[in-house]
């Protein structure tokens, strides 16, 4: 199984240890002529659209002023506890307090934010940037814009566009949670299948439109026989899920989990665990987290900038501030692995403490190839309704 699935290099350690450490955790823009001047920011709209670095700007003194004459930020498909993002936000917004963020859509997905790009076109309340799944990206490079961040040199080769287009930002591990009061702990895929279970397991969306989703068949096939270049298996699985009358048809969130609607939802580690007691007050105290034994599935998301951005130095501006190592290690901090985690441990700025407390990711970590992922969406798109319909 090992060898069948295509397999990245990252820092070493066992999967167990992340089990542990894990279930412990925790409007309207500026729009104006393509080519006016930015207010008083001396850089026009056109060539902060075409900005390739911040040395386009004069540097990043320059980066910012065009992007605080700017004043606005559209972000898209970011919900608070997911990976860190209220904090991350909110973090942008008071170290440049001249920009204000407008968070769009917090519960989309990867394929919501390509149709929003799409439907708004140059208007002032389109996405500048998304955080996006590597197949739903791959379909669409098109509606994207190169750019280098400053920290371009820290991000692994093979974790990034060699023009800028895209870059990975951060993954988690796929895995299970399920609220201790209502079922057993899962220790296999194939418990899921049980009476116990029967109206109790979600997962999020749609896996022909949303990464999360489709990572979770991902899942299935590495622990049903399949591989990166077989997910047909992980179809199979929620097609036996569905038969037996366990998989439900509704978008789990942190309402559905403490409602009881959704005992059992197969997602990120990092959106897992912030639903449990990491949560706080909001959180479920009896939502607990499960990695599954053997490879660890995981899937990078990306960064990229739309072209027709209507704030396209804040754009830019953002990309410098998701890539720096205080938000790196705000990623870390809610058990995303960031991709620039190897850089941070050779420099010295990566939090010590907090990788302590969430644990290295696993060497057996697996996550599907942009062409691997293209032709597994294909799969989905052909199979999946047939599956579970």
């Amino acid at each position: 199984m090992h060898r069948t699935l295509s397999t990245r290099r990252v820092t070493r350690a066992a999967a167990a240890a992340v089990l542990v450490t894990l279930a412990a955790a925790g409007l309207s823009g500026c729009s104006g002529a393509a080519g006016a001047t930015t207010a008083s920011s001396g850089v026009s709209k056109a060539d902060a659209a075409k900005a390739t670095s911040a040395a386009d700007f004069g540097g990043m003194d320059g980066l910012v002023k065009a992007a605080e004459a700017e004043g606005k930020l559209n972000v898209i498909t970011l919900p608070p506890s997911w990976a860190n993002y209220g904090k991350i936000i909110a973090g942008f917004e008071k170290k440049y307090p001249g920009i204000t963020i407008t968070s769009q859509n917090p519960n989309g997905s990867s394929a919501d934010e390509v149709a929003a790009i799409k439907s708004q076109g140059t208007g002032s309340n389109a996405p500048d940037v998304v955080d996006i799944g590597t197949a739903v990206l791959d379909e669409n490079k098109a509606l994207f814009t190169p750019y280098k961040v400053a920290g371009w040199d820290r991000i692994p080769t093979d974790y990034k566009d060699a023009d800028g287009l895209w870059y990975y930002d951060y993954t988690g591990l796929m895995s299970i949670g399920y609220d201790s009061s209502k079922v057993k702990a899962p220790t296999s895929l194939d418990d899921l299948l049980g009476s116990e279970y029967k109206g109790k397991v979600a997962i999020k969306g749609d896996p022909t439109q949303a990464n999360e989703a489709a990572s979770a068949v991902y899942l299935a096939a590495a622990q049903s026989g399949g591989s990166a270049d077989d997910v047909q298996p992980g179809i199979d699985f929620f097609g036996k899920l569905k038969k037996a009358r366990n998989m439900i048809s509704v978008l789990p969130t942190q309402a559905t989990v403490n409602s009881g609607q959704t005992p059992v939802v197969i997602q990120w580690s990092f959106n897992n665990v912030a639903w449990g007691a990491a949560g706080g007050s909001a959180g479920n105290p009896s939502w607990k987290t499960v990695i599954l034994p053997g490879t660890a599935i995981g899937s990078y998301y990306n960064q990229s900038i739309n072209k027709n951005a209507p704030h396209p130095a804040a754009a830019r501006l953002w990309q410098e501030w998701i890539y720096s190592p205080e938000v790196q290690n705000l990623y870390l901090a809610a058990g995303a692995y960031p991709a620039t985690l190897a850089a941070m441990q050779k420099d010295g700025s990566v939090d010590e403490s907090v990788l302590k407390s969430v644990g290295e990711p696993p060497s057996t970590l697996v996550q599907l190839t942009a062409d691997q992922a293209t032709k597994a969406a294909g799969v989905l798109k052909s199979g999946w309704s047939k599956a579970v319909n």
